[in-house]
């Protein structure tokens, strides 16, 4: 079978977990991009079968997520879960589906190509799946790591990052449509002086900042920061920059915040730094220290690109070899960090 491209014919689609919040905003992301498709599958759990959603100014109805649901479809985009992930991604690989896999379930394994297009579209082409001919499993990282890549990237590129230290505020955007529907309600209930319903959290995000609610390992590290380290080197191919994060929740409906101390191998200070990120694809430069204006999550709500500011120069490093930068960063969690990227692997399969 010859490769499915713009040049050929559109592929039919799939979206597994199209309820939850990152489906939704594959269906928005397709539709802006005029992602071209034939057909689209609509997938889900049993509770959400023969419910509607709209897609294309058409109604289609949800179908339940079987072994059988990949029959006669090209490619899947899959968020439903790493459960989910782990059970029917390898069985639409074996239909001769291709899978965009947004969990972490594949992420670090052998063989699977771990790709954010703006940084590592070579790994891609590298491993040999494609359309119709060569199916397999491709992953989408971590919504932080590809964040924070996006822009770090072609600093590392041109001056090589010796360290990296992060911290992030992040959403609750990335804990799913139930997490956010918990800060609406928690808000309202803390304004009116009642106690906060916790049920998705285990303690109150309104009005709140807590560590992030993934499982801390023996070294004080939870598994979201290791995501970013151990993901940095699989994209960049290097295990070589020494990277560490903190990573907390906010009470923050959408887009995750990050602030990056950078150590360089080579010179670098911030005015090559701003003219490398005005030229960086993906990047958006919020930077205006007289009117003390800078990134924020609601500027980056909505929007493709990760915006980014506060550029400077890290004076604790007194301008030694290789010196350092600052910067903070804002991404759309549920746009870059989830479906834009899935959607942009999706586009170079088609190219």
């Amino acid at each position: 079978m010859k490769k499915v491209n713009a040049m050929d014919r559109a592929p039919h689609i799939a979206i597994v977990g199209v309820t939850g919040a990152v489906g939704r905003e594959f269906l928005s992301v397709l539709a802006q991009r005029r992602f071209p498709c034939c057909a689209v599958r609509m997938l889900a759990s049993k509770r959400s079968a023969g419910k509607t959603v709209e897609f294309k100014g058409k109604s289609h109805i949800i179908e339940q997520l079987t072994e059988d649901s990949f029959k006669g479809v090209d490619l899947a985009l899959f968020s439903a879960g790493g459960n989910i992930s782990k059970q029917f991604a390898p069985i639409a690989v074996e239909t001769g589906c291709t899978v965009v896999d947004n969990s972490s379930e594949f992420r670090m394994n052998d063989g699977v190509p771990l790709i954010v297009p703006e940084v590592n579209a070579d790994a891609l082409e590298a491993s040999g799946i494609a359309l119709g001919s060569s199916p397999g499993i491709i992953a989408n990282p971590n919504c932080s790591t590809i964040i924070m890549l996006v822009p770090v990237t072609p600093l590392h590129r041109a001056a090589g990052v010796r360290r990296m230290v992060v911290s992030t505020y992040q959403a609750v955007s990335g804990a799913g449509a139930a997490a956010m529907a918990e800060l609406e309600t928690q808000t309202r209930q803390v304004l009116t002086g009642e106690p906060p319903t916790c049920t998705h959290f285990t303690q109150q995000c309104a009005f709140n900042v807590f560590s992030h609610d993934s499982e801390v390992g023996p070294q004080g590290y939870n598994t979201e920061e290791l995501k970013m380290v151990h993901e940095t080197h699989k994209i960049w191919n290097d295990d070589s920059p020494r990277i560490t994060a903190t990573c907390v929740r906010v009470p923050v409906m959408r887009a995750h915040a990050e602030s990056i101390n950078l150590e360089f191998e080579r010179p670098m200070d911030e005015k090559r730094a701003v003219d490398l990120l005005r030229d960086a694809p993906g990047v958006s430069i919020i930077d205006d220290r007289t009117q003390n204006r800078f990134p924020t999550p609601l500027d980056a709500s909505g929007r493709d690109d990760v915006l980014v500011g506060r550029i400077r120069n890290d004076l604790s490093r007194n301008g030694g070899p290789g010196s350092g930068i600052d910067l903070f960063v804002c991404g759309d969690q549920l746009r870059k960090g989830a479906a834009l990227n899935a959607v942009q692997i999706a586009e170079m399969l088609l190219s």
